[in-house]
């Protein structure tokens, strides 16, 4: 039980991804809110006569968001020349800052360019809080380690839910969102404690353009975008209209939508338990093809129809989360060198975005279009139609190397 022990680095770390966490989903748990306080109920049957923006609407101003974080490209490339920590704090505190500012939005699109400022920021402080973990880990505690990282934002998570449902009423969104003012301050006195990981790298190995990977790294680097575009388009829908959906359209109060994401902590452990039992015993490769399968499997559950669905895809889905999390970020962290690591990583989080802006897309598009007597079934095709078809696709896993090293985790 060795790798489960973390050191005051990876506790600092696992603070600063609860605080990315918390910023990040802001957006989503208060969407239903943001959506009813700025948007105007129709008469017809649809998701707009239920939330007062249309699922087009929606899903586009999400996609935006989703696109605004292609910007943390050249911010973690920067990191991979001019160093980590000092990158990681000025981008989590701005990103948190910026977060905050969302409160002051007049409109639902004043929210969205705001909120798509805060994106590219938060983004990269996320994958570099993944990488500084990688890199102060060893062989053996890597998983185990990365692990903590994705409890942590999913603590994060769970305390904007909390925040949601406490903050109740036609402001309640503005306060949660300047609640972000207080990690922000706490991030920049943590990350002065944090060294920047010493490089094994050579002049030779470091790359001349910024986002470039070495020709010998490229064909595994498709490979693991490939499989990030599959899960930015099952999650991308699943996750951003999982509140609108639970609350405006099924009418779960938001207090028990609270309760169900704090419970799914639960799940979240038994999944990262689950991913380095699997890890230690098939590798990497199928660890991550069973996380982002079974993440597919339980988004399609969760919107098939009804409140006890709902709950438990969601429950379960968290869980699928933390299967794919640790195995998927230790899989990519090791496939590359340490000059082109943080480059690597940004661009299976391009991949990811364009993955997920396809699938809100679709999702939104369906979701307008397929009507029912009953405007909460009329979910289950649109999440068939876009979680499932491209599955095969993860076969592609079989390009990229299993890291050779005795799998103690």
């Amino acid at each position: 039980m060795t790798g489960w022990r973390f050191s005051r680095i990876t506790a600092i770390l696992v603070l600063l991804s609860m605080a990315g966490g918390f910023g990040q989903f802001g957006a989503v748990s208060a969407l239903g809110d943001v959506a009813t306080h700025f948007g105007q109920h129709s008469r017809t049957v649809s998701l707009q006569a239920v939330v007062g923006l249309s699922g087009t609407t929606i899903g586009l101003g999400l996609a935006i968001l989703r696109l605004a974080s292609l910007g943390s490209l050249p911010l973690v490339a920067f990191a991979d020349r001019r160093g980590r920590v000092g990158t990681l704090r000025v981008s989590i505190v701005a990103g948190l800052v910026v977060t905050a500012a969302a409160a002051l939005s007049p409109s639902y699109w004043s929210f969205v360019a705001i909120f798509a400022m805060a994106r590219p920021l938060l983004s990269a402080s996320n994958i570099l809080v993944q990488v500084v973990q990688a890199e102060v880990s060893s062989d053996a505690t890597r998983v185990s380690r990365l692990a903590w990282i994705a409890a942590g934002a999913g603590g994060g998570i769970g305390l904007s839910a909390i925040a949601h449902s406490v903050l109740g009423g036609p402001h309640g969104f503005r306060i949660q969102f300047g609640l972000a003012l207080i990690p922000a301050l706490g991030a920049w006195w943590l990350l002065r404690q944090v060294r920047e990981p010493q490089s094994t790298s050579t002049a030779e190995d470091m790359v001349s353009r910024l986002g470039r990977v070495p020709s010998a790294y490229r064909a595994r680097l498709t490979a693991l975008c490939v499989v990030a575009g599959i899960v930015g388009v099952i999650t991308g829908p699943a996750n951003s209209f999982a509140f609108v959906y639970g609350e405006n359209v099924l009418h779960i109060p938001a207090r028990t939508v609270a309760a169900v994401v704090t419970a799914s902590g639960i799940s979240g452990i038994g999944g990262l338990l689950l991913s380095r039992r699997l890890v230690r015993r098939y590798g990497r490769r199928l660890t991550v093809a069973s996380g982002v399968t079974a993440a597919a499997v339980t988004s399609a559950l969760a919107y098939s129809g009804g409140q006890h669905a709902f709950i438990a895809g969601y429950l379960i889905g968290v869980g699928a989360a933390g299967l794919l999390a640790p195995a998927s970020s230790a899989l990519i962290v090791e496939s590359f060198p340490h000059a082109t690591r943080a480059t690597a990583s940004g661009w299976t989080v391009v991949a990811g975005i364009a993955g997920a802006v396809l699938g809100l897309v679709i999702f939104g598009s369906i979701s307008d279009h397929v009507v029912a007597a009953h405007v909460g079934q009329s979910y289950r095709w649109p999440a068939l139609l876009t979680f499932l078809p491209l599955l095969p696709a993860l076969a592609l896993l079989c390009n990229v190397p299993e890291p050779q090293f005795e799998r103690l985790d």
